[in-house]
């Protein structure tokens, strides 16, 4: 089933809509010269690094650290050397978004190149 030209309209419209509203929302909640409560600075402390949390769990998730390499496995090989590259990278430069693209392409080439 495919949309029509006015379905695909209206969903980008509220797309756009929905983007611009959550963008705008923060500055409306908390406009310049407020003070922003205490549990919205916790949050923002706290969530950066509960996501980089999340993201390991889910990377971890499927490594099978048993299979030999004569059985198709790497033994979590690639899987680790992508979290030593973003490790090393976050605590030299403090750039999350360089960290994580590095750490990935660290693992994309080691999985499609060397194992």
């Amino acid at each position: 089933m495919t949309m029509t030209l006015t379905q695909a309209v209206i969903t980008v419209a509220i797309v756009i809509a929905g983007t611009v509203f959550t963008r705008f929302l923060s500055y409306l909640a908390f406009p310049e010269g407020r003070k922003i409560p205490p549990f919205v600075l916790y949050l923002g402390k706290v969530l950066g690094p509960a996501v980089f949390g999340l993201l390991i769990v889910y990377c971890f998730r499927n490594t099978d650290l048993l299979t030999s390499f004569a059985a198709g496995g790497t033994h979590g090989i690639p899987e680790l050397m992508g979290l030593l590259v973003t490790s090393a990278l976050f605590v030299w430069k403090r750039n999350m978004m360089v960290s994580m693209l590095a750490g990935t392409v660290a693992y994309m080439l080691l999985v499609q190149l060397v194992f």
